[in-house]
């Protein structure tokens, strides 16, 4: 099982649909800008942000798996791994080899994964990491006593922290899917390694977490541990300004100020894309005054009905000057996007309705040219690969598929 959300208005289109390559842009802020500069100037007043911190950007499970084991095995002290899918396939069983050998040597080991989105997998090989030391438990398992709206509210952050050193965040579960193509589903996906004094925010989310499900005494002694490190320094170790969000309702906003805000370009990969209103309107008013909006989107969705409620958008964002393209090999599930080459975020966060009105989420948040321009030339490597979707194109569609998109657009809240 995977993720999705949505809302949005109806109006009427309009002409005109800009071609050609994707460009690209001079920068808009010269790379020794301050970060907090960059952070008062895209994220919304009372978003407070961390600086000091090293980042590297991972791309798919080619690159995020290896360095994510890579620090497990390393880890002296503990780990804390919270992921919406541990699927016990071949990557499954990797991660939890390396996570028992760990716990055997005398690591503190916590897991935490979502029992819908881990639903398919073998309960007899979490218990064999239990017998091998790994405390790994369900997030809100199967209860239909407690009602629907206990389902719906999935933890679908993805944090690996180890020893409060490094921390690993975006979009990547454990799972083949994210394996590479020949080996696993090949899916398209970001990380952010992190190290420096965000680590110990993103730990703060874990723990928040395992707290409300658990009610043990484990979070006043992790919490007093913590005390204890950022007493003694934990140290700059970059020039990165992060911001660490887990409110849903603080992502979308972040998202809605930094593009009302753009000057230059607006880019957003989105592995589900049913948006609501705002978010359709901010971009629109984006591409009207200039900027440059372009949206990555799946050509064919692990959820088939939802590339029809996603296509719904086109002709109001195309019509605007939107430009939008569609991933051709195997699945995007990124969740990214980067503003003016110089604010970006990815993480856990879909633009769709499950993760603005239901999920547990995370996202990084950055102010930063560097790691601004990175995410912006892997987004604009990755259109290379795609299809750019033209409005007089997309109005030559079959009468059965706009049926069928205006059908399952009024359903967009429920899907």
């Amino acid at each position: 099982m995977s993720e999705r959300t949505g809302v949005s208005g109806e109006e009427p289109p309009e002409a005109g649909c800009s071609q050609g390559p994707l460009p690209e842009q001079a920068p808009v802020w010269s790379p020794g800008v301050s970060s907090l500069l960059l952070a008062r100037y895209y994220l919304p007043r009372g978003h407070s942000v961390v600086r000091g911190n090293a980042c590297e950007l991972l791309r798919d499970g080619v690159e995020a798996y290896p360095a994510m084991l890579d620090a497990i095995r390393r880890a002296r002290r503990y780990i804390r791994l919270e992921t919406y899918m541990f699927i016990t396939d071949a990557v499954g069983e990797l991660f939890g080899q390396a996570l028992a050998e760990a716990a055997e040597r005398g690591v503190h080991v916590k897991v935490l994964y979502d029992a819908v989105g881990s639903w398919t997998s073998r309960k007899s090989y979490f218990d064999t990491l239990r017998q091998r030391g790994v405390d790994i438990r369900p997030f809100k398992p199967f209860n239909l006593s407690r009602g629907w709206r206990h389902l719906l509210r999935r933890d679908h952050r993805k944090i690996l922290i180890v020893d409060g050193e490094v921390a690993f965040t975006g979009g990547v579960n454990i799972s083949a899917h994210w394996a590479p193509a020949g080996e696993g589903g090949g899916w398209r996906d970001d990380v952010l390694r992190i190290e420096g004094p965000a680590v110990h925010a993103l730990e703060r989310r874990f723990l928040a977490t395992w707290r409300m499900m658990f009610q043990d005494r484990f979070h006043r002694w992790a919490t007093g541990l913590g005390r204890l490190r950022r007493r003694r320094g934990g140290g700059a170790r970059g020039q990165v300004g992060l911001a660490v969000l887990s409110s849903r309702r603080s992502i979308h906003r972040a998202y809605l100020h930094a593009i009302q805000r753009s000057r230059k370009s607006v880019l957003i990969a989105a592995a589900y894309f049913v948006p609501d209103r705002r978010l359709v309107a901010a971009l629109r008013d984006a591409a009207r005054r200039g900027v440059e909006v372009s949206l990555l989107l799946n050509a064919r969705s692990d959820h088939p009905l939802l590339e029809f409620v996603t296509r719904a958008f086109y002709e109001k964002l195309l019509g605007a000057g939107v430009r939008i393209f569609e991933w051709q090999r195997g699945v995007l599930h990124a969740k990214t996007a980067v503003v003016d080459g110089a604010w970006g975020t990815l993480g856990s966060f879909n633009l769709e309705r499950l993760s603005l009105a239901f999920n547990h989420e995370v996202n990084a948040v950055f102010a930063d040219p560097r790691l601004g321009r990175q995410l912006e030339e892997s987004f604009r490597t990755d259109c290379g690969d795609c299809r750019e979707v033209t409005l007089a194109e997309f109005r030559r569609r079959p009468l059965w598929r706009k049926l069928l998109e205006r059908a399952l657009y009024a359903l967009r809240k429920v899907l």
